[in-house]
């Protein structure tokens, strides 16, 4: 069969679709991305520790009752300021009361056999003198005399004791301060000693924090520290006044309190920020990066760097001390005056070509102005 003209213009057009399809497509070029830099330099980071306290009254105490007893009455609120002799609870006292007839009515016995001995041995006395009776009945009578005063003495105690227990169904308030815990309710039938009330008293105020056991031997008794308060950032000046001597048993920690100098008007309870002067450090220079500038590179931290002469960007590994909030110290791998991406990291390749990112109203004001000025 002969080729014709047509039958050849086909088959050249079926090859070159046939080569065509066989290429490979030429590689699509990377976007030019806009990036935003900063020139990294030293700044100063002040090292320092802060532990979180709390206010506390330097005397704060557990009330109650000493004898046991039904409460019958509650006269204080929690939060509420009482003062010195103040009633605070009651318990009913009826069952003290019958205790303290008891030994009244054992006193008046013991004196009357008190004074009837006493009689005894006077008229005695009297007949010995006259020699009607022998020495040895005037002792015994002089002994007799003695046990019924040792009596009376003893019931006298006794009923000076019933009477304070009567006195013990008041709880006052032994000084002035402020309620801050009540344990034992109207009803309830305490024993002797069981904290009913707690009153902070008035007066110096300690701040109170616990210190991890590799920090306690630079807390020293007398060491200055700066406590910060919560609202307002105001610092008050603070000494230490204790350290305690043993650990806590389940934290671990060492209990610390700083005396807050003079008479601040802290509330109690108040959350402070303790630095005391053994953990400041002074102002050390060192290279901050925002943290969006970060990426994670394998096992390891790094940034991308601009190089301005051909405007594309390289991973650099770096090294990262601590944070400052929400910059990061950079430890190693930086060095003042390089040029950082802080944002679009995450679409970045190495050797990609940017540009420097430009506000809206910038690229705008670009656009437009050659525009009038034409």
């Amino acid at each position: 069969m002969s080729l014709t003209p047509y039958r050849i213009g086909l088959l050249l057009v079926s090859a070159v679709f046939a080569l065509s399809a066989c290429s490979k497509p030429e590689p699509k070029e990377e976007p030019l991305r806009a990036v935003k830099v900063m020139t990294v330099g030293e700044s100063s980071l002040l090292s320092s520790v802060e532990y979180s306290g709390e206010v506390r009254s330097r005397v704060e105490s557990q009330l109650g009752f000493r004898v046991g007893g039904k409460i019958i009455r509650r006269a204080v609120e929690l939060g509420q300021h009482v003062k010195a002799g103040q009633v605070l609870a009651q318990l009913d006292a009826q069952d003290l009361k019958l205790s303290l007839d008891a030994a009244r009515a054992q006193l008046a016995s013991a004196a009357t056999n008190r004074d009837l001995a006493a009689a005894d041995f006077k008229r005695y006395k009297e007949l010995r003198e006259q020699n009607f009776i022998s020495s040895a009945e005037l002792e015994r009578r002089e002994t007799t005399l003695k046990s019924a005063q040792a009596q009376w003495d003893q019931a006298q105690a006794q009923m000076t004791g019933q009477g304070n227990q009567a006195g013990y169904a008041v709880l006052v308030a032994d000084a002035s301060g402020v309620v801050t815990s009540v344990d034992a309710e109207v009803g309830q039938v305490v024993a002797a000693g069981t904290p009913v009330i707690r009153i902070a008293q008035d007066g110096p105020r300690d701040v109170v924090f616990s210190v991890p056991e590799d920090k306690v031997r630079a807390v020293s008794v007398g060491s200055t520290a700066k406590v910060r308060l919560w609202p307002g950032n105001t610092v008050l000046p603070g000494t230490v006044r204790e350290v305690a001597a043993s650990a806590d048993p389940v934290t671990r920690t060492y209990l610390v309190k700083v005396a807050l100098d003079g008479k601040p008007d802290v509330q109690l309870g108040a959350t402070v920020a303790v630095t005391a002067a053994a953990f400041e450090h002074g102002d050390a220079s060192v290279i901050k990066v925002p943290t969006s500038a970060l990426l994670k590179d394998g096992n390891q931290s790094a940034v991308w760097v601009l190089d301005t002469a051909t405007m594309t960007v390289r991973l650099n590994p770096v090294g990262i001390a601590t944070a400052d909030g929400n910059d990061v110290v950079i430890s190693s791998g930086l060095q003042p005056g390089a040029k950082v991406v802080v944002a679009g990291v995450h679409v970045l390749a190495p050797g990609q070509k940017v540009m420097l990112y430009q506000p809206r109203q910038q690229e705008a004001n670009a656009v437009v102005t050659p525009a009038a000025a034409k």
